[in-house]
């Protein structure tokens, strides 16, 4: 199992760890609601080291991420990033990913941890034009800082103007004594702030500046099971829970990362799929009766017919509320649609609601 550069300090914390997409990660250290309420209402560190990082250069970089990815890559300037996702031949998801790009023909791709290695092969297998690809995974550190009160806390460890960084942009500068540190604003909370990337050397120095600066603002570390909650909230994908090699694009609501102005690894299948209509769907769900959702629970129309299963579900700690998301026959998918999903064979009431769960 492998550690990140913060695994000794998550131990000193006393943090809950478990293995995690073959990593030592820290779960929880005072309790998930705790820290869900810390990042919703001050600001939370998370160790997200684990994710993977690949350099994507060359003058062929971009016909490479063209010809894999499903968003349009060519409309991300330098300082920008994109979501988008990578799919199979049968037109499943092999992940959802992020795109910054660095430089004219040099982009870093942030991957899933559990998918590294599934991904870089797949891109290597379809690098038909040359482009330079090198895998930085194992060398570098990345923190989340999360909240309302994440640029205010930060804003001394650094001369950019954290304010200043909009949704989906990025910018390469000196973050708390340290240079070329990417300070980008894609955020998986909800809440606000910026992830810092780093190089492993460096990662230890940072979380202690970090902590240091954030210490007047209630500034704490945070688990990966809050990081679930907050971004359940939000209605955002969790690969392997709710998006996986077997759910396409369209049925997973993710048809605005799909664009059909150039080709990708089975476009014109899910062109197809898009035009013809899908047979489920992936939709956001609160429990009207008391009930926790899980994943894999059943999901059953009011005569207990099965129509669906749960993808991801908890009780939501903003909301104080059972939600989840999962995928649906179409005819139950509209917005206010009963459904009920199937707790210990109790089956207990809920209604299709339209994401975010969590509204600011």
């Amino acid at each position: 199992m492998k550690n990140t550069p913060l695994t000794q300090i998550h131990e000193q914390l006393g943090a809950k760890m478990l293995p995690f997409a073959g990593y030592n990660m820290p779960i929880q250290y005072e309790g998930v609601n705790a820290e869900h309420e810390t990042v919703r209402t001050a600001v939370g560190v998370f160790d997200v080291s684990h994710m993977g990082e690949f350099i994507i250069s060359g003058p062929n970089a971009l016909n490479l991420i063209q010809s894999v990815c499903t968003n349009d890559a060519s409309t991300i300037e330098i300082g920008k990033a994109q979501y988008t996702c990578m799919t199979n031949n049968e037109s499943g998801i092999i992940d959802d990913l992020i795109i910054y790009r660095l430089a004219d023909q040099e982009y870093l791709l942030v991957v899933n941890a559990s998918n590294i290695d599934k991904d870089w092969a797949w891109i290597e297998k379809h690098n038909t034009v040359g482009a330079e690809m090198t895998n930085i995974s194992d060398t570098m550190a990345l923190l989340a800082i999360q909240g309302p009160k994440a640029i205010e806390a930060m804003q001394s460890l650094t001369a950019v103007n954290l304010a200043g960084i909009k949704n989906y942009s990025f910018e390469v500068a000196e973050f708390a004594g340290v240079q070329d540190v990417i300070i980008s604003a894609t955020g998986y909370t909800g809440s606000g702030g910026f992830e810092i990337y780093c190089k492993n050397e460096d990662a230890v120095a940072i979380w202690n500046k970090v902590f240091e600066a954030g210490a007047s603002f209630g500034i704490k570390p945070i688990g990966l099971a809050a990081r679930d909650t907050l971004r359940l909230e939000m209605g955002f994908c969790l690969y392997g829970n709710d998006i996986n090699d077997t759910t396409n694009p369209i049925e997973a609501g993710l048809g605005w990362i799909t664009k059909f102005t150039k080709e990708f690894t089975n476009s014109e299948h899910i062109k197809t799929i898009k035009q013809v209509g899908v047979s489920r769907k992936l939709v956001g769900f609160e429990m009207t009766e008391r009930g926790i959702p899980r994943h894999d629970y059943e999901i059953v129309d009011k005569d207990g017919n099965a129509i669906g299963i749960v993808t991801s579900g908890t009780m939501a700690p903003s909301l104080n509320k059972g939600i989840g998301l999962g995928y649906v026959s179409i005819d139950n998918s509209a917005v206010d649609s009963e459904i009920f999903i199937r707790i210990r064979k109790n089956d207990v009431a809920a209604k299709v609601v339209k994401t975010p769960f969590y509204k600011k």
